[in-house]
């Protein structure tokens, strides 16, 4: 029987002569092999779609990479450039990152090196880069009367580091709202000021513009050769700039806590508590802190009067902390401040914010952890409430990763460069919290050097944690526990 089953020779050859259709049997091969290849690249395509697409934190990486290479690419043209030349690609690409991040430093000057067009872009970039581009994206989606679904939802939660999904809409209506009100309302105060100090009603309205979106997105951009410098003594232009920078610090979810329950302390969340206060406490301690080194500093704001001291000393803690304004040359100040500055910087401002830093959040837990731990405490507990285990991790990560990057990007930056350590890490932890506050050490950089503090202000504005899960494929929960055994500490 399995005999008689097997094909003769004369058998295959007759199979391989026959035809269906017009088609012959190789020919019929060929096309099933080119469909099965076919298949293949799909699904290899559907992967690496599926590995980019699956996570919102590979999601966002992605977006701000796509965001970064069109203002690069719109910077490039001859038509930004006031000489009509084409800027060489490490400004271009500079500039883009450090808008899109919010960030402020630059290697040119945005007043003499930028048409109307690449000034535009500029603000165009720090408004979508300050908004987040995956909350942008749902705005626009909302807008046109599309209804978010459950996956939409939930990036969008990620994106805001919000804890229901049911807060979602209401936050984005209200980055949509807060952002285009506080930034039209600190525009319509600027702009009367600078008709009254001589500027024509379109340069009047596009510089008021520009500062409104630069400070309420903590981007430091200035459209001003000497930026606002010369505005060091008119309060109607300091206040309104540092208002816009201290509100867009705290961040949408704790906004939208103060539009809900704005002077009723209880009835906001844990989050909002921890923003809000230690917001307040880093800006009080380090306005004085700033103003007793900085008191008779001749230099700086030694020859000023008292209250223009007070007055330098308050802008300088708010500034410091994300804003990337400053109304004093940073290589004139104390080393002492210097080092102030540094932890300034790396605080930053809230969580889901147009701020930067390891954010205020951050400290406040690590700082509350320190203190159950020397009273004994078994838990950490704020306002009333426990914080989880997972959240002090999460703290100590974000923290140490930080460290490690700012030390990694000084290291780099001074093989690099040559520069003496100060400066160097001043401009690292500068670009990595995306403040924006600059010794002028970045004009001086090589190419390299310019490439990258634009990777640290992107790390820095992406965030550790959410660089670590973009480039984690999957997670793995294990089904079992290993026992515990407490090392020896300190």
């Amino acid at each position: 029987m399995g005999q008689a089953n097997k094909p003769t020779p004369q058998g295959l050859k007759d199979f391989q002569a026959l035809k269906i259709g017009e088609l012959s049997y190789q020919q019929i091969l060929q096309r099933l092999r080119q469909e099965l290849a076919l298949k293949q690249q799909i699904r290899k395509i559907r992967q690496a779609l599926g590995f980019l697409f699956g996570s919102s934190a590979r999601l966002t990486v992605l977006a701000f990479i796509l965001v970064i290479s069109f203002f690069s690419l719109m910077l490039s043209t001859p038509l930004a450039s006031s000489d009509g030349q084409p800027v060489e690609l490490h400004h271009a690409v500079f500039t883009a990152t450090s808008a899109v991040t919010v960030t402020g430093l630059t290697t040119v000057s945005t007043a003499s090196q930028w048409t109307f067009f690449g000034q535009l872009m500029i603000l165009l970039a720090s408004q979508i880069g300050g908004l987040g581009t995956l909350t942008l994206t749902s705005i626009l989606a909302m807008a046109v009367g599309r209804k978010l679904g459950l996956r939409s939802r939930i990036i969008a939660q990620e994106s805001l580091n919000l804890g229901r999904l049911g807060e979602v809409g209401s936050v984005l209506r209200t980055v949509a709202f807060t952002s285009i009100a506080l930034e039209g309302l600190i525009a319509l105060v600027l702009i009367p000021r600078f008709m009254l100090l001589g500027e024509s009603i379109w340069q009047a309205s596009w510089h008021g513009i520009f500062y409104a979106v630069s400070a309420f997105n903590n981007a430091g951009f200035t459209p001003h050769s000497d930026g606002i410098v010369p505005y060091g003594h008119d309060l109607w232009i300091l206040l309104p700039i540092a208002l816009g920078v201290m509100v867009g610090s705290l961040g949408f979810p704790v906004i939208l806590v103060l539009r809900q329950n704005l002077f009723v302390f209880h009835r906001w969340n844990l989050n909002a508590k921890l923003t809000v206060v230690t917001t307040l406490l880093v800006f009080l301690l380090g306005a004085l802190a700033w103003g007793i080194m900085e008191w008779d500093n001749q230099k700086t704001i030694g020859q000023l009067s008292s209250g223009e001291k007070v007055l330098n000393a308050a802008f300088a803690s708010i500034m410091t902390r994300s804003g990337g304004f400053n109304l004093v040359d940073m290589d004139d100040t104390q080393p002492i401040t210097m080092l102030l500055t540094h932890a300034l910087m790396m605080i930053g401002g809230g969580s889901a914010s147009t701020a930067g830093g390891i954010k205020v959040t951050t400290l406040a837990v690590i700082v509350l952890a320190i203190l159950a731990e020397a009273r004994g405490d078994q838990a950490v507990v704020a306002f009333g409430r426990a914080i989880p285990d997972e959240a002090l991790r999460i703290a100590i990560s974000v923290v140490m990763m930080s460290a490690a990057m700012v030390w990694l990007g000084t290291v780099s930056l001074i093989f690099i460069s040559g520069a003496p350590m100060e400066r160097a890490m001043f401009e690292v932890i500068s670009a990595y919290a995306t403040c924006g506050l600059s010794t002028g050490l970045a004009a001086e950089l090589p190419p390299s050097g310019t490439y990258l503090l634009s990777a640290l202000m992107l790390a820095g504005r992406l965030g550790t944690i959410t660089l670590a899960t973009s480039l984690a494929l999957r997670s793995r929960p294990k089904l079992y526990k290993f026992p515990q055994e407490r090392p020896i500490i300190g």
